[in-house]
């Protein structure tokens, strides 16, 4: 963490009214981003779908898959003018704190190499390789890698 957060942010799960502002965040940090269709469809199958707030303030969202005693991390942002203060460990331990409260005991995402400070908090947080997708993610140039990483969270 480079700063000391000076509020304490909420997780809550996400509503359909969050997406207007979510889409908001999504576009502005990813050159790829999710489409309000994505977000839509994950509230509708039941993914666990939530949103960061700081001073009623959205500052990041999370979504993720759980089933089987595994749960899959899908997309962690943070508001591009918010990164680097530490939100994104908060958010991801509560979404690992989630899926631990639903028994789940493996942790999986995917991230790209080229995402250098996804990638150190990941590792950080205790997460290891334990794949790559070759040709994952769409790029400027064709196709990026994607590093698969899992995390045993029952500990």
């Amino acid at each position: 963490m480079s700063a000391i957060l000076s509020t304490n942010p909420q997780l809550r799960p996400m509503r359909h009214e969050d997406l207007d502002e979510i889409m908001v965040v999504e576009l502005s940090a990813y050159p790829y981003p999710w489409t309000e269709g994505i977000f839509r469809d994950c509230m509708r199958v039941g993914y666990s779908c939530w949103v960061m707030t700081e001073a009623q303030r959205l500052v990041g969202y999370g979504v993720m898959s759980m089933a089987v005693g595994e749960c899959h991390v899908l997309n962690l942002c943070v508001r591009p003018e918010c990164q680097g203060r530490g939100y994104g460990r908060i958010l991801l331990r509560g979404l690992l704190d989630h899926a631990r409260r639903h028994k789940v005991e493996t942790a999986f995402l995917e991230v790209r190499p080229s995402n250098t400070p996804a990638v150190q908090l990941y590792y950080s947080e205790g997460f290891n390789e334990v794949g790559l997708r070759k040709r994952y993610y769409p790029a400027d140039n064709g196709r990026e890698d994607a590093l698969v990483l899992a995390r045993d969270i029952t500990g």
